[in-house]
């Protein structure tokens, strides 16, 4: 455990609610929807109250996230900094290189099944 950084518990300004949740999931790198619903139904299996109760206290004691430049590390879901252009060009790039990947393979097994066949007449 030498060596390894900590990290302080903040709310998310990417939360639903209050960023409570997300900021969880954020702590602990987990991804954000599972801690949600973890949340949402330990809130409901306490009978409402004490869940809700303690979610708004954590709200309440929690500061917010201050905006965190480059060490940023998560996942940004509304990044709008890669233009339509770009996109496009990654996507174009990633589709050759899976149809590249799916005729490597064809092929092999096209020409294991030519052995096959070859060794058996």
């Amino acid at each position: 455990m030498i060596g390894m950084a900590t990290k302080q518990l903040y709310r998310s300004p990417r939360g639903k609610v209050f960023g409570v949740a997300t900021g969880l999931a954020e702590w602990r790198d987990l991804p954000a929807d599972p801690v949600r619903l973890i949340v949402f139904l330990s809130i409901l299996f306490t009978g409402f109250f004490p869940g809700a109760l303690i979610y708004l206290v954590a709200a309440l004691i929690i500061p917010m996230n201050p905006e965190r430049g480059s060490e940023t590390h998560y996942h940004r879901e509304d990044d709008d900094s890669i233009s339509d252009s770009e996109l496009k060009a990654k996507y174009e790039k990633l589709k050759r290189k899976v149809e590249k990947m799916e005729s490597e393979i064809l092929d092999k097994e096209r020409d294991w099944d030519q052995r096959f066949k070859g060794n058996g007449d």
